[in-house]
């Protein structure tokens, strides 16, 4: 602990996002450069906790070695700091960005003054690493005999394709999409994540040994709602072949299925068949597509009376991607009610912090139209539309969280009903669990959430040599809880294989 007053000395300072009206009118990342003596005082801060909860179960999945590498930054010994950060996290360039930052909420200066700045700081370092080189591929010493196949080329995928070849597997990874790295592409919108810097990482990946094979669905061809993945990737003149499971099974001596949760959570009320009712990810999938092929998007908020329902990050960069279209308005509705601006009684340290939150889209809304967007307590029961079918509006009932009733945790208000007009609605109520085809020909168990039966720490789908890991087994979660599932299948299938090595030299 370099600095044992800093925590006392110093006031948090974190590294504000780029002026709302300026990041408004691009695509460009929302972040801003961070100053470095702001950053090492910033370390300063890090208490060197006897118990550091900020790496603990309530803190960061990945267990990051966060007071090492906060000391390491206070003290201007910057590579060390990224050696510390690398050994616990694949990718922090991803986590440094997207992690809403469950360390924060544990950091134990938490209790009585704002947290350490972690999230800023875990960014700076890898951002600083890649500006002086010091990252470069990573290659094991031999190879061994054996082949991995790896589903789906999301954060958990990437961690265990990486961790597997590092230690000396050969690893191919399947992805339907047209490029790697899952939501890390489409999921998440460019001024969140830009889309470079995962090219940069997977080209790293690429140059330690490890195979990316594109548009290729692994499978056999069933029908999939519209909007789907496959369905974007075709209208865009990218075909995709599909492999049958046991093809994959016979080529590889194990398999990871890290193929998401990405079956999204439908709204079926009156009116849901209106053209205009589109998910979430269909909307932010096509959006950052077409910024990447540089062509108009199919589906644009330019002009249009947006309405997102549902929160969470995807609600929030729906709302970014629709006021960068042009939208004329924008609404997001909220089933629960608002949170508190403070830690409830029922909410302590070192839990997440369950408390009303600006993300930069509510800012950026904020600043367009000059209020928050988001409506809490909103039941939505009908959807509205014109004689061509288009919808044109929303009727909603606010509901009561402290009446619930024999159905539901809350009661309708009697007299609440309203009608919101609206062009363009966005469903963005989470996902419900992984596509059920490829569980099926495979024969894999499903638990009660639908997701992959693959219990830690073998992560091992019964007795087969399929594994799994990531949103398909836990269920819709966080990239840095993704890259944990992907480092820890990883290590569960070089123990597996192991085994299959000295069971070939017993015999």
């Amino acid at each position: 602990m370099g600095k044992v007053t800093g925590f006392k000395e110093y006031p948090r300072s974190s590294i504000p996002y780029r002026d709302a009206g300026e990041r408004l009118g691009d695509f460009g990342e929302i972040f801003s450069h961070a100053d470095t003596l702001q950053l090492q005082t910033q370390g300063a801060r890090c208490m060197d906790c006897g118990v550091p909860f900020c790496q603990s179960a309530d803190g960061c999945p990945v267990d990051n070695l966060i007071p090492e590498w906060n000391d390491l930054v206070y003290r201007g010994e910057w590579r060390a700091a990224l050696d510390r950060l690398h050994a616990t996290n694949n990718f922090p360039e991803f986590t440094g960005r997207v992690c809403p930052a469950p360390c924060e909420g544990a950091c134990v200066l938490g209790i009585t003054e704002p947290a350490v700045i972690i999230k800023n700081i875990e960014q700076a370092i890898v951002d600083r690493g890649f500006a002086e080189g010091w990252i470069t591929p990573q290659l094991p010493g031999q190879r061994s005999s054996f082949h991995v196949g790896v589903v789906g080329s999301g954060p958990a995928g990437l961690a265990a394709a990486e961790e597997l070849s590092r230690t000396g597997h050969r690893v191919t990874v399947y992805e339907r999409a047209d490029r790697v790295g899952g939501l890390l592409v489409y999921g998440i919108p460019n001024m969140k994540l830009d889309k470079g810097l995962v090219e940069r990482r997977v080209a790293l990946l690429r140059q330690g040994g490890v195979e990316f094979v594109t548009r290729t669905s692994v499978g056999k061809e069933v029908a999939l709602p519209q909007g789907h993945m496959i369905d974007i990737m075709g209208e865009l003149g990218c075909e995709t072949q599909h492999i049958p499971a046991q093809a994959l099974m016979e080529r590889h001596d194990a398999l990871v299925l890290a193929m998401g949760a990405s079956v999204p959570r439908d709204l079926p009320i009156p009116g849901r068949e209106s053209l205009g009712i589109h998910f979430a990810m269909e909307y932010l999938t096509r959006s950052t597509q077409s910024l990447l092929e540089g062509t108009q998007p199919a589906i644009s908020a330019a002009g249009r009376r947006v309405i997102v329902i549902g929160g969470g990050d995807t609600g929030a960069d729906c709302i970014g991607t629709a006021l960068r279209q042009g939208c004329e308005s924008i609404v997001n509705f909220e089933l629960l009610a608002q949170p508190p601006a403070g830690r409830a009684p029922n909410n302590p340290w070192p839990q997440w912090p369950l408390i009303l939150r600006s993300d930069y889209a509510h800012t950026e809304a904020q600043h367009r139209f000059g209020g928050d967007p988001r409506s809490y307590n909103l039941l939505s029961k009908t959807f509205i539309c014109d004689d061509g079918g288009q919808v044109c509006g929303i009727r909603t009932v606010t509901v009561d969280w402290d009446k619930p009733t024999d159905r539901a945790p809350f009661s309708e208000v009697a007299g609440s009903e309203q009608d919101w007009p609206c062009d363009l609605v966005f469903l963005s109520m989470g996902f419900t669990g992984p596509e059920a085809a490829l569980a099926a020909e495979l024969g894999l168990e499903r638990d009660e959430r639908s997701n992959l039966l693959a219990p830690p720490p073998r992560y091992q789908c019964g007795t087969s040599s399929v594994f799994a890991a990531g949103d398909c087994r836990r269920g819709q979660s966080l990239v840095v809880w993704a890259i944990h599932e992907g480092r820890a299948v990883a290590q569960a299938v070089d123990t597996y294989l192991a085994g299959l090595s000295q069971t070939e030299v017993v015999a």
